[in-house]
């Protein structure tokens, strides 16, 4: 959401003491089934765009693949009783779809439904919540190159429906146990990742087909919404999360703003438009027509069924972007989504981002808890009435253990903690914010990063699949036993 320029901004203090949440508050943490759970070729798993893309040489740092990854899927109760260690109320996990439905066509596979059930029973065995997301970029690759005009995946409307005949399948096997359900992940990296700049699977680079898939992930979102109404049980909440980017001008010069206006359209609005406020925004669809032919891509319906009433809106953050006009010479580009020769901002390409002042990440991101406020009461005043939750934050440090086999990750305890009491000062300022996911329970597979970036609060030895939970997990622990933001 555009802010005003960037400035010198109050931060939450080091210091505060004891930040209470409100009673009921729910605290997590969350995973993706690509990222952890290995057993790609099990139990009657067909690959995914992703097992694809990590085989494709050069896609992936190291040449790492998610073929074992965590071996979740083999040590799910191993997981499941750290979760317990830790205090965990809730646990954020996703469905792998073609291990639920190989081919993502056709009838549900029993044995892949037949693991999430045991999870899901495990995890209720332990007095933790699940929370199901039904799509974290796994497309089945039969979705992405089986379709007869050869260009496939999100980029065909034929995709969405499936999705919602998926979402069907999922629900009618463990709605009787899981009680909040996320339709989409993140649909802006599928959609301009994927299909835009190609640091994601499937690996494509069109702005148009970025665009085509960005309508069909939100038509899915639609189908899946009304199939998990129809299907689950009148109790349940359905929810979307989404990487809304908080956008900041780099000045207050008239073309700067224009340019954050112009990112908030195709990074928040392109999402937050047909799912929340009734339909595309008019700016968007002018920034993008000479990309794409949106009156022959929406058709009648399509922005009514998108815009199916939610439960929940859950906001995934990590660094704000701060954008400019085009500045002649200007450095290349810091929007913290990877390096390409392709732009994932369809429309808006020409756009500079500028690193954000202040320390980093391993992942190169700008720490910047004034980011999450922002968001968070943005969200809150275009959205009024709309509960909110933090389905992802977290951070990426180089841990390793030490001589004596601990993990002292002390960086990453000051992010959570910083961020920590941004969320608590934007409930106190009026936001409904009703819970908050730690990114990530384990470190994992990160994507086209591979193996390299540690954003766990438990430790993995990838050799030995040892798990050690670091100093930030027990410090996680503390802020869930008391409700509250703990000392450091």
């Amino acid at each position: 959401m555009p802010t005003p320029p960037v400035t010198a901004r109050a931060t939450a203090s080091a210091a505060v003491d004891r930040l209470h949440f409100p009673p009921g508050f729910l605290w997590g943490a969350a995973t993706a089934a690509y990222q952890i759970e290995g057993a790609v070729a099990e139990d009657g798993r067909t690959p995914s765009i992703w097992d694809t893309f990590s085989h494709t040489p050069g896609k992936v740092a190291n040449g790492d693949t998610g073929d074992i990854a965590c071996d979740h899927y083999h040590r799910y109760r191993t997981d499941v009783t750290l979760m317990s260690h830790l205090g965990l109320q809730a646990y954020r996990f996703s469905l792998s779809w073609p291990r639920v439905q190989p081919g993502g066509r056709g009838p549900a596979n029993p044995a892949g439904l037949d693991f999430y059930r045991r999870l899901v029973d495990e995890l209720l065995d332990a007095g933790i919540q699940p929370v199901a997301t039904l799509y974290h970029w796994d497309l089945p690759q039969e979705l992405e190159t089986g379709h007869p005009n050869g260009s496939g995946g999100w980029t065909e409307r034929d995709t969405a429906e499936r999705f919602g005949e998926y979402a069907a399948l999922a629900a009618d096997a463990l709605g009787d146990r899981v009680a909040l359900w996320t339709t989409l992940n993140e649909p802006w990296c599928s959609a301009f990742l994927g299909y835009g700049s190609g640091v994601h699977a499937p690996g494509r680079t069109d702005p148009a087909l970025a665009l085509r898939a960005a309508h069909h992930l939100n038509l899915a979102h639609g189908r899946a919404t009304a199939a998990l109404r129809a299907t689950l049980p009148a109790h349940a909440q359905i929810a979307v999360s989404l990487n809304l980017h908080q956008v900041r001008p780099l000045t207050t010069d008239p073309a700067d703003l224009d340019a954050a206006r112009r990112i908030d359209a195709v990074g928040n609005r392109i999402f937050t438009g047909p799912m929340l406020s009734g339909g595309y925004p008019a700016d968007l669809l002018a920034d993008t027509e000479h990309v794409v032919d949106w009156n022959a891509l929406i058709r009648p319906g399509d922005e009514a069924a998108i815009g199916a009433p939610i439960d929940l809106l859950g906001i995934n953050y990590y660094t704000p972007a701060v954008v400019s006009a085009p500045t002649p010479g200007a450095a290349a580009a810091h929007h913290a989504h990877g390096e390409s020769d392709h732009s994932p901002w369809p429309g808006s390409a020409d756009v500079d981002f500028h690193a954000p002042p202040g320390d980093t990440t391993d992942m190169g991101w700008t720490i910047d808890p004034t980011g999450l406020y922002d968001l968070l009461m943005a969200v809150s005043r275009s959205h009024p009435g709309l509960p909110l939750a933090i389905t992802e934050n977290g951070a990426a440090f180089p841990d390793a253990p030490t001589a004596d086999g601990q993990v002292r990750d002390h960086d990453r305890i000051d992010y959570l903690h910083r961020h920590l009491a941004a969320v608590h000062q934007a409930v106190a300022d009026g936001a409904d914010v009703r819970g908050y996911f730690l990114w990530s329970l384990l470190d994992n597979f990160e994507w086209a990063y591979g193996y390299d970036k540690r954003f766990g609060a438990v430790h993995v030895d990838y050799a030995t699949q040892l798990r050690t939970p670091k100093a930030s997990a027990r410090w996680y622990a503390r802020a869930i036993g008391a409700n509250s933001v703990p000392h450091l």
